[in-house]
């Protein structure tokens, strides 16, 4: 189990010192690109949180670009750059900055990422810089998606006749 944070005044959740823990361990290497993350189970027990505590930390690194996961396998470390190395002054994704105190569905129609054929046409576009804006858009609304999943899931626990 982790300790608890040093400053009593740190009043955020559980799953940011968690996912804070996370975060170290894979830019100090520990946990290196490509290798499985822990379990859920062993998340809970190491850090001594339930089990949507566990998961929600990895739903910030899943958000922050940190990791994938791979429905029936786990989750995984992202390979962050072509050597194959994490960058020990990584900053999580402009978008995910830019987003990550808004409420969900906020975007209006027509918003979001880039248009990939003005990327395509652009003469000093790789191939690479396009799959790589390709893959943050495809990360943005794969988080957009599970946020309308889980307010679609609260709406019909909510409307379920009460006993």
């Amino acid at each position: 189990m982790s300790p608890a944070p040093d400053s009593k005044q740190d009043r955020r959740p559980p799953y940011q010192h968690a996912a804070d823990e996370l975060r170290r361990d894979i830019l100090q290497a520990r946990i290196k690109p490509g290798e499985q993350m822990p379990s859920i189970r062993e998340l809970q027990e190491r850090f001594g949180v339930a089990n949507m505590t566990a998961r929600s930390a990895l739903n910030v690194l899943r958000d922050e670009g940190l990791i994938y996961t791979i429905h029936g396998r786990g989750s995984f470390v992202a390979d962050h750059n072509a050597g194959g190395e994490l960058s020990a002054n990584y900053t999580a994704p402009a978008w995910y900055l830019a987003n990550k105190d808004e409420n969900p569905g906020q975007a209006e129609q027509g918003e979001g990422g880039p248009d990939v054929t003005e990327l395509a046409g652009d003469a000093g576009t790789t191939l690479a810089e396009v799959l790589t804006a390709l893959r943050d858009e495809i990360r943005v609304l794969s988080a957009d998606h599970q946020d309308l999943r889980r307010e679609v899931e609260d709406l019909k626990a909510a409307q379920q006749p009460k006993p």
